[in-house]
Order: structure tokens, then C-alpha cells, then sequence
């Protein structure tokens, strides 16, 4: 029982609730000051920190995360941008050798051909072989650009050897050129050797390059160069195409052909250059030419 004389404890009073907070805070204050002047939590600030870390981190981890990632990106486009610039400075630096041995070698005739430099370095497209299309009677590659980039059908694709092939489909991210070995393919060439204009074909056999309606009594012989003629205006002059492997003459028909090898080897290589020829102009050219010729 309660006694008598005594507050019951529901209704106990104490100090004021402004008293305690004064009190509260005043010694706050002091605990501040002290540790301002002694440094006497220093031991607990550390363990409270110590046990705060692993939580510090966690919370920063998705941060952390998304930084890497981006990190990573901008490092795999720096090393792709750069990877094709070396691409386009191989394959630019070979051209000019090539076309250098040529301009030694032909004499007077190359007089006509010293704009081929400038063709040569006109604007390219570095592209990267996609895949190719498995079909035993068309010889494709795929490449990684396409008329987003500037690429056109009937522009030439070239690597350090000499002419590759001719860009035949075009889609807005991907092109797919035909190799000069493909039957589709036509190229305008010349014998190096003494400036013979002829026509080189693909065939069905692959890795061969045909040279036909060729004279019986036509000067050209095993182990001449082909190079481009600029006649039609696609291939710009001078571009190697192949080396010649043996003649077949018949006399009884009075024609002959010429078997070839292609100096490119796309095959070994993932990276080609896309010459940016004006291919509306040349194709006027040459309706121009067939018109003329009727």
C-alpha cells in the first residue's frame, strides 16, 4: 500500500525538462572543450571509426563500381581510336613504297601517273572485317562501316599489297566488298612492264585472276605486274593487282589468257582502307564513254 505523505510515482515530479537540457548541453560543452584541450576521446573517436569503416565502404561501393567502369570505357575507345590510326599509317606507308618502286621502273609513261600519290592519299575509310560469308561461289567480306562512314558501292578497298576488291552492298552500319578473285569483279588494268591495257576478271577458281580476250601475239609474259590503269575513274592509277603465273596462247582461236595472282592477301589481315572515290562522277564517265561509243 501506498503510505500516506508519500507522491505516488505516476505523478513523481522532477527538474524542469529546460533544466535538463541546460544541463545537458553545458556538459556537452565542457566534454568539447576538454577533448579540444586533452584529446582524451581520441581512443574512442578511433574505435567508433574503425567500426564505421566497413559500412563507409559499402555505401561507396556502387560509386566505386560505376567509376571503374567508366574508367574501363573510355580506356577501350582511346585503344581502338588509336589502333586504327596505326592501321591507316601501316597501310598508307606501304602504298607510298610500292608507288615509289613503280615511278622508278616506268619511265616515261609514269610521267602521266605521278598524280597517283595524290590519289593514293586521298580520303580513306579504315575498316575492320566483320566476318565472311560463307558461299562457294562469291568470295565476300564484311566489313564493320558503312554508308554512315561515307562507303558507297563501286569504291575500291586496298591494303599494303595492292587492291583487295570493290564494295558491291552497303548498309547504314556495314559493307560488304567483292575480292578481286570474285567473278562479279572487273578492274581496268596495265602491264607495268610496257603499259599494255587490258582487263582483269575474277574466276571461278579461287586465288587465280584472269587477263582474257587477250591478243595471240599480245606482250605479256610470266612474271609481269598488273597494276590499275585508271581507265573508268573507280580505281584510282597505279594500285598493284597482281603478278602473272603463266599465259595460255591459242593460236588456231588467235586469243590468249593470262593467269594471275593477287598481290593483296586479304586473308592475312583484319584491317583494309575504303578509298573515297566520287562514284557518281565515274559512272557518269562512263555512261558518257558508252553513249559516245554508239
Amino acid at each position: 500500500m501506498q503510505r500516506q505523505g508519500t507522491t505516488p510515482p505516476l505523478f513523481r515530479r522532477g527538474p524542469p525538462a529546460e533544466v535538463r537540457l541546460a544541463v545537458l548541453v553545458l556538459m556537452a560543452l565542457v566534454l568539447m572543450g576538454v577533448d579540444s584541450q586533452l584529446r582524451i576521446l581520441e581512443p574512442v573517436r578511433r574505435a567508433v571509426s574503425v567500426a564505421l569503416y566497413p559500412f563507409q565502404r559499402a555505401v561507396m561501393a556502387p560509386r566505386d563500381l560505376v567509376q571503374q567502369v567508366d574508367e574501363w570505357v573510355n580506356a577501350a575507345n582511346m585503344i581502338r581510336s588509336e589502333n586504327e590510326a596505326l592501321q591507316r599509317q601501316r597501310i598508307e606507308l606501304a602504298q607510298v613504297a610500292t608507288h615509289a618502286v613503280q615511278l622508278a621502273a616506268e619511265n616515261s609513261q609514269l610521267r602521266r601517273l605521278l598524280g597517283v600519290t595524290d590519289n593514293i592519299t586521298q580520303s580513306a575509310v579504315v575498316v575492320e572485317v566483320l566476318y565472311e560469308p560463307p558461299n562457294a561461289f562469291h568470295q565476300r567480306l564484311v566489313f564493320n562501316k558503312g554508308s554512315n562512314a561515307g562507303l558507297q558501292p563501286g569504291m575500291p578497298v586496298i591494303d599494303e599489297g595492292g587492291v583487295v576488291g570493290q564494295i558491291v552492298r552497303t548498309t547504314p552500319m556495314t559493307a560488304e566488298a567483292a575480292l578481286v578473285t570474285d567473278e562479279r569483279v572487273s578492274i581496268p588494268v596495265q602491264v607495268l612492264r610496257n603499259g599494255l591495257r587490258l582487263i582483269a576478271f575474277g574466276s571461278n577458281t579461287p586465288g587465280v585472276i584472269e587477263v582474257r580476250y587477250l591478243a595471240a601475239n599480245a606482250d605479256i609474259k610470266a612474271g609481269d605486274t598488273i597494276v590499275t590503269s585508271g581507265v573508268g575513274g573507280l580505281f584510282p592509277a597505279g594500285l598493284p593487282v597482281a603478278k602473272v603465273a603463266s599465259v595460255e596462247r591459242d593460236t588456231a582461236s588467235g586469243f590468249a589468257r593470262a593467269l594471275s595472282e593477287p598481290l593483296a592477301h586479304p586473308e592475312r589481315y583484319r584491317h583494309f582502307l575504303v578509298l573515297q572515290v566520287d562514284v557518281a562522277r565515274a559512272e557518269l564517265n562512263r555512261q558518257e564513254a558508252d553513249g559516245g561509243g554508239k
